[in-house]
């Protein structure tokens, strides 16, 4: 992890120090599915603090983007926000887990005369997750903000202009500690909260 964010300062610097009318600075906003996989989704097969985050299903998500590109390299910040659904048994008729964060990491290019621009990203992420379980009695699920990756790729579509269709599929892998009041312990639990993200986004390019 520590390698991860020397590199991805490294390309920052590198990406500020070229001459600003060589650069391209890009913004735009995402929506679309968030499909948990691994342990978030399985069905808990028992009780108590094992089947707390767990029993994921696909709920809907939104976040931005934003970056500066140099050519077929370039960085990237966002964030997100994704409300999963939670259909077992230690979850409330209309229990969420509800997953925020941020995100950064560089980005390629790797097509940059085409009309239709293909790339793809990898960034370090900072995700926390609240959720509810239990039957009559609701109570909160927190986990603290933990550092992840995500993978992504996905297509630029010039639409009028300096505007871009922006579809594309991400992978966030990441394992969070979690604790729950009167059903774990105090030390908090860790465990796997991945999930693959089918957005489509609207955005802006703009040479400087």
């Amino acid at each position: 992890m520590k390698l991860s964010l020397v590199f991805l300062t490294a390309a920052a610097v590198s990406l500020v120090a070229v001459p600003v009318h060589a650069q391209s600075f890009h913004i735009g906003l995402r929506g679309g599915a968030g499909v948990p996989t691994g342990a978030f989704a399985d069905d808990p097969s028992g009780g108590g603090a094992d089947a707390l985050v767990a029993g994921a299903k696909t709920g809907f998500g939104y976040g931005l983007d934003a970056g500066v590109g140099l050519g077929m390299f370039g960085v990237y910040a966002g964030f997100d926000n994704i409300n999963f659904d939670c259909e077992t048994a230690t979850c409330t008729t209309d229990g969420k887990y509800k997953l925020a964060g941020v995100s950064a990491g560089v980005r390629i290019n790797p097509s940059a005369m085409s009309f239709v621009k293909p790339w793809v990203k990898a960034g370090v992420t900072f995700n926390e997750l609240k959720g509810e379980y239990g039957g009559a009695s609701s109570n909160d699920l927190t986990t603290d903000r933990t550092p992840g990756f995500e993978l992504g790729a996905g297509l630029d579509i010039p639409v009028f202009g300096l505007m871009n269709l922006t579809p594309q599929v991400r992978y966030v892998g990441q394992n969070l500690k979690y604790k729950v009041p009167g059903v774990t312990s105090p030390t908090p639990t860790e465990k796997g909260v991945n999930y693959f993200t089918v957005d489509l986004g609207l955005g802006f390019r703009t040479p400087f």
